[in-house]
């Protein structure tokens, strides 16, 4: 036979896996009749409840990790993500930056990504900081997690082992059962049955205390590396944020700078026009009305102020008034701002007032009224 012959070449080969097969073919069918028989009650069936409920728990950690493991992955890869967009975020303003602007050649350095920063005496640029949170999260999370989920497939295949040796157990104890209640007991098949029957208990009890001993310690280590994982996350998440930070203070420092020129630029211009207008109507019109930047009085021209003058105000926007006993601004207009009469009449964010030009016209006979606080600056 191929199986026992002493020939070399393919025809040993072919025999001894003929024979494994063989033998693994027998085994399968032994395991499913004795399910079969287990699940007709026709045959009992040996129960660990302590073990499955290990099982269990070893399953749901095995769900647990695997899941946190896929959403680490996608963070670091949002990571990455973001790090893009930024990038390109950074580099539409740099080309949208005109050269007149506020700190054109401070906000070149921030979009280059080579802006200095004390932290160790070191230079960073965003590019490190995004690439070093990067890696950081990569090597402490996800690398520490995979790690942790290497022990998992080669503990599902001992789980699944013993349970084809336990039923391998069962049907050798009802074989030998059967065989020594049989009428005619054939000794040779009884002891072989025997035999059998303790070698399937051993492989199966060596399987069993192994993973009884291991099972729990594995149940026991998911707390630790969790801790681990998120501290390491929340750690670097701090660490860069921080770093970023001053970085994006930077940056909105430059915009804050770049509003306050444009408005500098637009009231001077506002200004200028005004005055040029004023002195305009003074040579045409020396009875005209004067316009508003040109009607300003002094605080030391007690006879040209109304009677309890605070301070002077502009408006910085225009209003439109919605009720009789409010006044009419326009921007640039400037408000005499006085005492209400009966300060319990005085609404918050409302202040009481006379346009100074009409006043400078028409003194007392001029109209005071109310006006928004939040539409006017002082002056």
């Amino acid at each position: 036979m191929a199986e026992t012959g002493t020939g070399t070449g393919s025809g040993t080969g072919k025999g001894v896996t003929a024979g494994k097969l063989a033998i693994n073919v027998q085994k399968r069918l032994t395991r499913a009749q004795e399910k079969v028989l287990q699940k007709l009650g026709k045959a009992d069936e040996t129960r660990d409840a302590a073990f499955e409920e290990m099982v269990a728990r070893f399953n749901k950690q095995t769900a647990e990790g695997t899941k946190l493991q896929k959403d680490l992955k996608a963070y670091v890869t949002s990571v990455k993500t973001l790090h893009d967009a930024s990038r390109r975020l950074q580099d539409c303003l740099a080309e949208m930056y005109e050269p007149e602007w506020f700190g054109k050649e401070e906000m070149d350095a921030l979009t280059e990504e080579m802006i200095e920063k004390e932290m160790d005496n070191n230079l960073e640029d965003t590019d490190t900081l995004w690439l070093d949170y990067h890696q950081n999260i990569t090597d402490k999370c996800v690398v520490c997690m995979d790690t942790y989920l290497t022990q998992f497939p080669d503990l599902k295949a001992r789980i699944a082992k013993r349970d084809r040796k336990l039923v391998d157990f069962d049907s050798a104890r009802h074989h030998f059962a059967s065989l020594q209640k049989g009428k005619k007991k054939d000794e040779a098949k009884i002891a072989k049955a025997e035999e059998d029957l303790g070698r399937a208990q051993k492989i199966f009890e060596e399987l069993n205390v192994e993973l009884q001993d291991e099972l729990p310690v594995l149940w026991d280590t998911r707390v630790g590396v969790y801790v681990n994982t998120f501290q390491s996350l929340a750690g670097h998440q701090e660490k860069f944020h921080k770093d970023m930070s001053k970085l994006s203070q930077n940056l909105n420092d430059i915009m804050t700078k770049l509003e306050e020129q444009r408005q500098l630029k637009k009231d001077g211009t506002a200004a200028a026009k005004t005055e040029g207008g004023a002195k305009s109507d003074e040579a045409n019109h020396s009875d005209s009305a004067c316009s508003a930047p040109k009607c300003a009085v002094t605080n030391g021209s007690d006879g040209e102020l109304p009677p309890g003058f605070l301070y002077k105000v502009k408006a910085i926007h225009d209003y439109t008034a919605t009720d009789g006993d409010e006044l009419e601004l326009k921007m640039g207009d400037v408000v005499l701002v006085v005492a209400f009469d009966n300060p319990d009449e005085q609404d918050d964010g409302w202040l009481m007032g006379y346009q100074e030009c009409q006043w400078l016209q028409k003194k007392a006979l001029s109209a005071k009224g109310v006006f928004p606080e939040n539409f006017t600056q002082k002056v």
